[in-house]
């Protein structure tokens, strides 16, 4: 007869070893409140550069679709730009800004803002000629079209772009803090990687994952907030 041995798996002692790690990990940055100083860097750059986005695209949206002659001359370079690899704009801003904050914000607006900008001038060119001709018709000015047609209408392509944006200002201001900070959820990865800190690098990315789930959820609150009421 046979004698059946059992060993133990060591590739699951290794595994239950590492969850340990990630776990005093976490709550040693939780008990020395150094999580919350990443997050709360983050969070300010993140909402920072995604408000300025919105406000910035709504402000050129509302100028090309205002003057035809500037949005044939801006629209190339836009696409142009909205195509460049964002990441390699960031050393050069660290260049022109400084490793400040200020930089990793801009760093973060760059990624979305083009697109945004394009997305919203679309939206407006597509609004329905037989509104603004009636507003004309009524002795209305372009004042009264951008308010009464355009911007209502646009609505759903602002909160769209508003679920997009919140994203891609995260994934910018990520990628300044590799480059210029101290602090932050992308200064925890980069340096956790440096120092071949593995444990550190897989919990930062786990935290990093919830924190883009919060975002995205707390704009889709917003908007059946305003669906609901408006």
């Amino acid at each position: 007869m046979g004698i059946l041995c059992v060993t133990p798996d060591h590739r699951f002692f290794h595994l239950q070893q590492s969850l340990q790690d990630h776990e005093c990990f976490l709550l040693l940055m939780i008990s020395d409140h150094s999580i919350f100083l990443h997050l709360g860097v983050t969070l300010y750059e993140t909402f920072v550069s995604f408000f300025l986005v919105i406000f910035v695209s709504i402000l050129f949206a509302i100028l090309l679709w205002y003057s035809n002659n500037l949005s044939e001359i801006l629209e190339p370079y836009l696409v142009v730009l909205n195509s460049l690899p964002k990441s390699a704009l960031a050393p050069l801003l660290i260049v022109w800004l400084g490793a400040t904050k200020t930089t990793i914000i801009v760093t973060g607006m760059s990624v979305a803002i083009f697109g945004s900008i394009l997305n919203l001038y679309t939206s407006f060119r597509s609004t329905d000629p037989g509104k603004i001709k009636l507003i004309y018709t009524l002795r209305g000015n372009h004042l009264h079209v951008l308010t009464k047609v355009i911007l209502p209408y646009s609505i759903p392509a602002i909160i769209s772009n508003m679920k997009v944006n919140i994203g891609l200002c995260l994934v910018g201001v990520i990628i300044g803090e590799f480059l210029a900070a101290k602090e932050g959820l992308g200064y925890l990865i980069i340096y956790s990687s440096q120092v071949f800190k593995m444990d550190w690098l897989l919990m930062s990315i786990c935290i990093l994952c919830v924190f883009a789930i919060f975002l995205y959820a707390l704009i889709d609150f917003g908007e059946k907030l305003y669906f609901k009421h408006f």
